[in-house]
């Protein structure tokens, strides 16, 4: 790990915040609670969207239709997890900044915002974007099946963070 994210984990474990979050018992368990809750949101609204563009679910239903109703709860959770994530953070910095899962899961997360913005800009545009053609079509259950294991993999990599030793990675 590079030095500059060793000393701000020294330093940030070092803060009255941390301390505070450290110390109060039911900080880190609630808070892990809440991350959790938030997590199964989100990957059910994903999982909604991606199956209906893959043409596997409510195939009667425009696909603008599904992402209206779904998506408004992926961003507004995703600030959730941004919250609760940052307090676990700022808790046990160790743990996650050092983490290369933690790396892994920020990295993935960074291209699933991404690819999710592309796809709803398509759709912004027009509301039958990804139905118009052919290649839209496949342009659409690309995104929608990269971005469905992208979700999944961040979960499991969100859950290898509590196993990987970092003093030993």
């Amino acid at each position: 790990m590079s030095g500059s994210v060793q000393a701000f984990s020294d330093w940030l474990a070092a803060t009255p915040a941390s301390a505070e979050i450290q110390n109060v018992t039911w900080v880190i368990p609630t808070v892990q609670t809440l991350h959790i809750l938030a997590i199964s949101i989100v990957m059910s609204s994903a999982l909604l969207i991606d199956l209906r563009v893959l043409g596997v679910i409510s195939r009667v239903q425009p696909i603008a239709t599904v992402v209206h109703r779904f998506l408004p709860w992926i961003w507004c959770t995703l600030v959730v997890l941004l919250l609760s994530g940052s307090t676990l953070i700022i808790g046990e910095p160790g743990r996650s900044l050092q983490n290369p899962a933690f790396v892994a899961k920020m990295s993935m997360l960074v291209i699933v915002i991404l690819l999710t913005l592309s796809f709803q800009l398509g759709l912004r545009r027009d509301a039958h974007f990804w139905e118009t053609s052919p290649g839209r079509r496949i342009g659409g259950k690309l995104i929608a099946a990269i971005t469905l294991l992208l979700w999944v993999a961040i979960v499991f990599a969100g859950r290898w963070i509590a196993y990987i030793d970092v003093d030993s990675a």
